[in-house]
């Protein structure tokens, strides 16, 4: 006959393993789940500064400049013996419209929004025009865009003497 090896537990020990068992199962759990939730946010902020400088007055041909889309979601516009920082967000659902230099005007690809040079949508289901930016000129003699400071046309705010700059 073969003897079998059996192991003889008593109830104190039994429930010291299993403790042990349920609090390193409920650790790892825990630290997988911590590990999921750091994971599901980025390292990195993709978000532009909310204040720029933008150059001289000078830099500013008429029409829509577009070297501060892309890094700062803003265009400078120049007509009409105004200068006005104009974002680069549809008012419809957020995407970003395209300028149309051949057109004079900015398009959006998502459902057609159109806009004026001014920002004054005209078609599509975009609800109201695009928003202007503060801005105001530095003691240096630069253009300062504050992004933190918006004016909306149906509210009348395209007037106030913050949301463009007299060329």
């Amino acid at each position: 006959m073969s003897e079998e090896l059996q192991l003889h537990l008593n109830r104190r020990e039994f429930f010291s393993y299993l403790s042990v068992g349920w609090i390193t199962f409920t650790a790892a759990c825990a630290g997988m789940a911590s590990l999921a939730f750091r994971f599901s946010y980025p390292n990195v902020n993709f978000e532009p500064e909310m204040e720029f400088l933008a150059g001289k007055t000078s830099d500013y041909e008429e029409g829509v400049d577009e070297r501060w889309k892309n890094g700062f979601g803003v265009w400078m516009v120049k007509v009409e013996g105004k200068l006005f920082a104009l974002s680069n967000i549809c008012t419809h659902l957020g995407c970003i419209p395209n300028w149309l230099p051949a057109e004079l005007k900015f398009k959006c690809p998502c459902h057609g929004s159109g806009y004026y040079m001014t920002g004054v949508n005209f078609e599509g289901p975009a609800p109201r025009p695009l928003e202007r930016y503060a801005i105001s000129i530095t003691t240096e003699g630069l253009i300062k865009v504050d992004k933190t400071k918006i004016y909306r046309s149906e509210k009348g705010q395209w007037d106030h003497p913050s949301s463009f700059i007299p060329v």
